[in-house]
């Protein structure tokens, strides 16, 4: 408390380096910087220039004090590239969030590459910014901010990794990695510390990696018929059986409506089982996302004019959408044509774990021996049990499967296997009853998920399937949940900021 900055221009109090574990793999990313409002802190002037502070129990700033003020930290990691640690200080960013009475904490971690020195991949990067957390709650007695109120925020690779700190709280399977880097495990009074924290933000998470493939290829892919999925390749048979499999999971994973009707998917005549009560719920989400969008839209002020001349561009080439100018309501009529005109799959079959291993996914679950890996079981399954059916294409080639068997075999620096970092990493495990992790967590009260209903960089069953487990969890007391019509893989909001929407959620979440 004595080795503060401070910038009076923007009154913000920071110190920036502080190592958050006592035998960090690499400072370059284990190391946080803090950013607190000026009003919590009496400083003292230093002979160097920084400041001697002591909390101000008095002071408010948006209704908050400085031990009831939010902790919010940013996760910009996107294709689980690493965050690294802030070395010079600049308040852009962060003066939104000071000035609305937040504790603004900045932690570097880890990404999907290996070091010189250090070990990438899965379970790095959120195990990193779980001792970053246990830093702040050893701390709390001198640290500003309420640590029982901390929430993270992130996009694509940082919304998943923000949705994986909010699912799994003091999860046993990340302790021996925690204890690694000399994580702060307990108190001063030798009591465990928690590494839960309070809410999470996830815009467009790219996570539920076990079944990633298996959800483009039925949201997506099964309506394609270019690239590897034109009917003459071996990978159009590979992208049915992906679908069928994905089936196979929704129908066991027991997820519910909000009215308790169980989602399900039916085989059916024209598709790959698209029919179904899942099926049904997932076309009334995108068009729950188009109706929000006739809502929300002054049509007056766009080139359209009216919602009608809108919905006929949207329908001119075949008519797709069914339009009521009365209630200002739309009714789509499949979810093939919703993908055909607004989603069309963008990669290649094998969309999260490449048949090459070039995708980030395959970089993520790498190890210190090999920097990419493949990690889909499922993938591994169809390859083996349906080489027979795959070798009848002329371009298959049968190494493919002894490739992903032999790979599921590789063990990381902590001897875990692959399928144990793909649990670690799935938020899912923690949250449904189909996998072995329910219960296994202490999962954050407050969620709110959301994205851009165009984008091709995963399914729309991964937040819809994340939203649904979340729902039936009786730990959170609440999950928002929105598909942005006419977005794509962005900070995807209705309407407002994107900045400004998170501050008024934490804000709603602590009736403040």
């Amino acid at each position: 408390m004595n080795n503060w900055n401070y910038d009076s221009t923007n009154d913000i109090y920071y110190q920036l380096g502080l190592i958050y574990c006592v035998d960090p793999a690499t400072t370059t990313y284990e190391e946080l910087a803090i950013y607190v409002p000026g009003s919590y802190l009496n400083g003292i002037k230093n002979t160097n220039g920084t400041y001697t502070c002591s909390l101000n129990n008095t002071n408010k700033v948006n209704n908050y004090t400085v031990k009831t003020a939010p902790i919010v930290m940013p996760i910009n990691t996107p294709g689980y590239s690493a965050q690294t640690a802030v070395t010079k200080y600049s308040s852009n960013g962060i003066t939104d969030y000071t000035n609305s009475g937040f504790v603004y904490v900045y932690a570097g971690c880890r990404g999907r590459d290996n070091g010189d020195n250090y070990s990438g991949g899965a379970p790095w990067g959120v195990t990193d910014l779980k001792a970053a957390v246990t830093y702040l709650k050893f701390n709390k007695d001198v640290m500003p901010g309420d640590t029982e109120s901390i929430f993270t925020f992130g996009h694509s690779g940082g919304g998943a990794q923000s949705a994986l700190m909010g699912a799994t709280g003091d999860s046993e399977l990340y302790n021996s990695y925690l204890e690694s880097i000399g994580a702060a495990m307990v108190d001063k009074e030798g009591n465990n510390i928690s590494n839960s924290i309070c809410g999470a933000m996830c815009w467009c998470p790219i996570t539920s990696l076990d079944y990633a493939d298996g959800a483009y290829e039925w949201n997506m892919g099964q309506y394609a018929t270019i690239g590897t999925r034109t009917n003459t390749t071996w990978t159009s048979s590979l992208s049915d059986d992906l679908s069928t499999a994905f089936a196979s999971y929704i129908n066991q994973l027991g997820l519910k409506s909000s009215n308790g009707t169980l989602l399900t998917l039916n085989q059916s005549s024209t598709g790959i089982y698209t029919s179904g009560t899942y099926y049904n719920y997932l076309l009334s989400v995108i068009e729950e996302s188009l109706n929000n969008y006739l809502n929300d839209t002054n049509f007056q002020d766009t080139s359209y004019k009216t919602a009608q001349s809108y919905i006929n561009s949207l329908n001119s080439d075949e008519q797709w959408i069914t339009y009521d100018n009365i209630t200002n309501t739309a009714k789509i009529i499949s979810i093939e044509a919703f993908v055909t005109h607004c989603k069309s799959a963008q990669k290649s079959v094998g969309a999260f774990d490449s048949l090459d291993k070039s995708a980030a996914e395959n970089n993520l679950f790498g190890n210190d021996n090999n920097e990419y890996l493949h990690f889909d079981t499922v993938m591994s399954e169809l390859l083996t049990n349906n080489s027979n059916k795959y070798s009848n294409y002329s371009d298959y080639n049968s190494q493919y499967a002894t490739s992903y068997a032999n790979d599921l075999n590789a063990l990381d620096s902590l001897n875990n296997t692959i399928q144990y970092r793909v649990n670690m990493y799935n938020p899912m495990y923690y949250l449904s009853d189909y996998y072995n992790g329910s219960g296994s967590s202490n999962v954050a009260k407050y969620w709110r998920i959301s994205t851009g209903i165009d984008q091709t960089d995963t399914a729309l069953t991964v937040e819809t399937n994340l939203y649904l487990a979340l729902k039936e969890c009786t730990s959170v007391e609440s999950v928002i949940f929105q598909t942005v019509w006419g977005q794509g893989h962005t900070t995807a909001e209705r309407t407002g900021t994107s900045t400004e929407n998170f501050i008024n959620w934490v804000n709603t979440c602590l009736n403040s």
